[in-house]
């Protein structure tokens, strides 16, 4: 196994390790920090204004915040989006997480069958046993198929 070369896996020990994550440039905490000190500037900015007698600038500003706060739930709760996949031993192991819900399957490394769901730049349906998974979301639809080989090599090299 040590002679594999992988683009997207990590060796560790006689594990392989496929972490395909969402390609996030802001984390939810910095996000919040973020949301945070636009709410002070916005709301300063409304009081200011308030008290200048606009006295519809304050609930606008209330109501942008609130707008761009539920913008930013949205987004916070699929930055953390993933699939980590799992060769160890005998076994295939397939997380899937999405907005903090995990799904797991695992297959016998013997029966899986790695192909593309419908085309060749299409999602990668890893199936065995009467289970189905499709991986690939987070990998551009160009390099899907060299995901797919790598993880038949890794599967034909025991």
């Amino acid at each position: 196994m040590s002679n594999l070369v992988f683009r997207f896996a990590t060796i560790q020990g006689q594990n392989i390790h496929w972490f395909l994550k969402r390609n996030c440039s802001v984390t939810p905490a910095q996000l919040g920090w973020l949301y945070a000190s636009l709410c002070v500037v916005t709301l300063a900015i409304g009081t200011v204004f308030w008290f200048q007698g606009a006295l519809l600038v304050l609930p606008f500003a209330w109501l942008e915040l609130a707008a761009v706060g539920i913008a930013f739930l949205v987004y916070a709760r699929h930055a953390a989006d993933g699939e980590h996949i799992l060769l160890a031993g005998r076994r295939l192991v397939v997380e899937l997480e999405n907005a903090g819900r995990l799904e797991r399957a695992e297959f016998d490394r013997d029966w899986v069958r790695v192909e593309p769901s419908a085309g060749d730049r299409s999602l990668i349906e890893v199936s065995g046993q009467g289970r189905r998974v499709n991986v690939g979301r987070f990998v551009r639809p160009e390099l899907r198929p060299v995901l797919a080989q790598e993880l038949r090599r890794a599967l034909r090299n025991p």
